[in-house]
Formats: C-alpha cells, structure tokens, sequence
C-alpha cells in the first residue's frame, strides 16, 4: 500500500510525505527516487555478491518495493492526466517533461528488478568468486551505473552532449561484458558459471537501460529548442 513513503533523505534530514495523496507529489522528485533507489540497490547488490553478506543481499531485494511502488505512483498519476486533471507539479514542469519522466520510470523499474536478480544471486551464493573474476564484475558493474548515473544527468540538465556521450560508451561497456563473460569459462564449477551469467546479463541489461534513458533525454533536450 502506498501512504507514508520517505522522498527524500540526507545525513542530516528525512522528509516523508503522504503518498496517498498524489496531487501533492513532485514527479521529478518520484523519478529521482527511484534512480537513488536503483543506484543503490546495485551498488549494493555487487558488494553483497563480494563480501557473500546475505543480509545485504536481502536487504537488497526488499528494496525492489519501495521502487515498485514509486513507479505505480508516476504510472497513477500519468493515467489521471490522460483523463484531463491538473498535472501536480505544473508550476515547474510542462506535460511534455511530464511525459519524457514517466517515461523514464519504466527502465528505471527494469533497472531494479535485475539489481534485484544480481542481489538473488549473491544471497544464494554458496561459495567465494575467484578474486580475478569478480574483479571484472567490478569494474563491468561500475561502467553500467555510470551509464545509467549520466543519463539521469542529461535528462535533468537537458544536457545532450552528455546523453549523446552516454550512448557512445555502451560499445565499451559490452566489450567489458564480452570480457566477463569469457572469464567466466574458466571456472570449475558448472553453477557458479550459470549464477555468474546472470549477474553478467542483468548489468549489461542495466547499461542498455540506461541507454534509453539518454535517448529520452536527447528527444527531451531537443524538444526544449
């Protein structure tokens, strides 16, 4: 049930706000949430998969939620502005940044389910990943957050010199797949090697994510010209 959510949260304050009444929600603040949300949920998920930390991993998991239901949220709201009502935040936001935002909430929503998948495989993880291959999966794994970090930026900052670098750099970010992937032909064991195939696929899925979202954010940034 969607009611009192935290939308906000810093070292120093929490703001939390009734999300039953959705008049009173910012989507800029709804997509943004749901990015930190993600964003830390992968983070995570790859340091549970390192450090085999299960409580972590659920941890993880369970955080899958509080995305879902923010993407409910913006998927509720875009449905009632299709029906004619007042879109909430139109002091600060045209129905065309309305629409390129909840449109963003959708890759968003995949972007967390596979950090959910890779936090799946960290929970069920029996044995230690050989350092050299999980290595690789840091690296692979931070190129893909990367993607999807700078082209949250250029969707915000209408910046499509970023978003057009962003699109760029998933060529790289596959040969770090590809790179991955061919490590993991040398491990002995069979399930490791199918478990580790996924954490690979669900990153690479995340960096092609992040790719739509930088192709939303160029449509976006040439719309505002």
């Amino acid at each position: 049930m969607i009611g009192p959510e935290i939308i906000e949260e810093t070292a120093k304050s929490v703001v939390i706000q009734d999300l039953l009444n959705q008049n009173e929600i910012s989507i800029k603040k709804s997509v943004r949430r749901m990015f930190l949300i993600a964003n830390s949920m992968h983070k995570d998920a790859v340091i549970a998969l390192k450090n085999s930390d299960t409580d972590l991993a659920l941890d993880v998991m369970q955080r899958d939620d509080d995305v879902d239901r923010l993407f409910l949220l913006t998927a509720k709201q875009f449905r009632s502005i299709l029906r004619g009502a007042r879109v909430p935040d139109i002091s600060d936001i045209s129905i065309d940044e309305y629409h390129d935002l909840r449109m963003t909430a959708a890759p968003l929503e995949r972007i967390a389910d596979h950090t959910q998948k890779i936090a799946k495989v960290a929970y069920s993880m029996e044995d230690a990943i050989p350092d050299d291959i999980m290595e690789l999966t840091e690296k692979t794994s931070e190129a893909s957050r990367k993607i999807v970090d700078d082209s949250i930026n250029a969707l915000y900052s209408s910046n499509a010199v970023l978003a057009n670098k962003v699109i760029g750099s998933i060529d790289e970010m596959r040969s770090m797949i590809i790179e991955l992937n061919e490590s993991l032909l040398t491990l002995d064991s069979r399930e490791m090697v199918i478990a580790m195939r996924t954490v690979a696929d669900s990153i690479d899925r995340i960096g092609d994510y992040g790719a739509n979202i930088a192709e939303i954010a160029i449509n976006s940034a040439m719309a505002d010209k």
